[in-house]
């Protein structure tokens, strides 16, 4: 059995309107996810501690813990880093951070076999979060630098991905975004920790996890908005 399919990984995500977990245990992958924007701590543990008791296991045997390290909105990503930073440490594990742009491209390709794909989120304020992402060997790979950017701005400087699937909550609320890719992808409005799995994974497997004192949110960018937003 290889290293990636014997490993046991656990995944948290509750950094946009979703909030999901998922273990993977010698490549069997378990799930939960609900939409509920103002309830994300008051679901992420009981949707741990069930997978757990589903999988049959503790904490201590899991290898690491994956979490989706932004960009989203900033409580939901101080959420998840603070939940996987206090799973961690009481268990001696490893933490993955994990892109959730990159993760919305991975749930892109489960879903459709989408090879190319344009992820966005929306980030308020009349701006969204947005990357490009290519599948290598399963697993998809940024192709650009992420960034947040108002759509205009976006749609002005940016070429036509005519090849690429578009997917991510960006998409519905800016539909001219949908212009710039072959078709959209609307299964998918939100990331599903289920698909932090591979690109942690894969970062297990080349030593790349850190200690919990170490892990470090992505935010994109360092403004908030004084209107109080469901969720946020």
């Amino acid at each position: 059995m290889s290293p990636i399919s014997a490993s046991r990984i656990l995944a948290i995500d509750t950094a946009t309107e979703a909030c999901s977990a998922a273990l993977c245990q010698q490549g069997e992958v378990l799930t939960r996810y609900s939409i509920a924007p103002r309830g994300h701590t008051d679901l992420i543990l009981p949707m741990v501690a069930q997978l757990l008791a589903d999988a049959e296991l503790t904490l201590a045997q899991l290898d690491a813990i994956a979490f989706a390290q932004g960009p989203g909105s900033f409580t939901g990503v101080r959420i998840t880093l603070g939940v996987a930073q206090g799973l961690a440490y009481g268990a001696d594990l490893a933490l993955l951070g994990v892109s959730n742009l990159q993760a919305l491209a991975q749930g892109a390709y489960r879903v459709s076999g989408a090879e190319t794909v344009l992820s966005a989120i929306d980030a308020r304020m009349s701006e969204i979060y947005i990357g490009g992402f290519v599948v290598k060997g399963d697993v998809m790979q940024s192709t650009d630098q992420e960034q947040v950017s108002t759509p205009n701005d976006w749609l002005e400087h940016s070429g036509t991905s005519s090849w690429a699937v578009g997917v991510g909550s960006g998409f519905v609320t800016y539909p001219a975004l949908k212009e710039k890719v072959a078709s959209v992808c609307e299964a998918l409005p939100y990331p599903e920790a289920q698909d932090l799995l591979p690109q942690a994974l894969q970062h297990w497997q080349q030593g790349k996890g850190v200690s919990a004192a170490l892990a470090q949110p992505v935010y994109l960018r360092d403004k908030v908005t004084w209107q109080k937003l469901p969720g946020r």
